[in-house]
């Protein structure tokens, strides 16, 4: 009898504290229509030391798209949830130079989260950061063959913070920074999850730096997973 009254003590306790149930947000990014074609990197190409790691002509990856118009390197994430960022004790992002370009091209962080470069290249590279908002700084960092990995904070949220490399100007990486976890990319399936989200009514957005933007209404309620699937248009 004296271990029922603690149980439904403790199942009271708990009903009066009103716990909520973090969820999960999946879904799907798509592309209408036909995108662009890409352009040919004809430098990277030419050039002597980068241009022999790639048989083929390389291109721009502006639009990554799969047969059913899954859409790639799209930013995902919530709208007015701010001042919660877990950065400083997250894991680092990875930003790798390989056969002379970025990759990942398009990636996201937090305020506070560490990024390290990487230089697997047999050249010297240097990370040129250009962000636009104030409290980002700007940084031009040279980075050797088989140096060591470079790393980048920043302070403030910000969309596509470029990323460039001066001796080889065709080299671009794109990253979005946010004051809180609530982000994904999609994948080249289109596909993104949103992980631990406490419940609630939020504004989702999609932002693609060539296609541009959306956003939709969406509640997580408690401990169940919200789905949602969001189209862009080619321009």
């Amino acid at each position: 009898m004296k271990k029922v009254c603690i149980l439904t003590a403790a199942m009271a306790l708990v009903a009066s504290l009103g716990t909520a149930f973090a969820g999960d947000i999946t879904g799907k990014i798509t592309l209408k229509g036909t995108p662009p074609k890409e352009k040919d990197i004809t430098p990277l190409k030419d050039d002597p030391n980068c241009g022999k790691f790639h048989p083929t002509m390389p291109t721009t990856r502006f639009y990554v798209v799969g047969a059913g118009g899954e859409l790639a390197d799209a930013i995902v994430y919530l709208q007015g949830v701010t001042g919660k960022s877990t950065g400083a004790s997250a894991a680092p992002a990875v930003l790798d130079q390989k056969s002379c370009e970025y990759v990942p091209q398009i990636f996201a962080v937090q305020t506070g989260q560490k990024m390290n470069i990487k230089n697997s290249d047999p050249v010297l590279h240097n990370v040129h950061t250009q962000p636009t908002v104030a409290g980002n700084k700007e940084d031009n960092k040279a980075q050797m063959p088989g140096g060591a990995d470079l790393s980048f904070t920043f302070d403030k949220a910000e969309m596509f913070v470029k990323f460039k490399c001066d001796v080889h100007p065709w080299m671009f990486a794109w990253v979005s920074v946010f004051d809180h976890p609530y982000f994904a990319v999609s994948a080249k399936d289109g596909t993104f999850k949103i992980a631990n989200v406490p419940p609630g009514k939020y504004t989702l957005e999609v932002a693609h730096r060539k296609a541009g933007a959306a956003k939709q209404e969406i509640e997580v309620k408690d401990g169940e997973a919200a789905k949602v699937e969001l189209a862009l248009e080619a321009k």
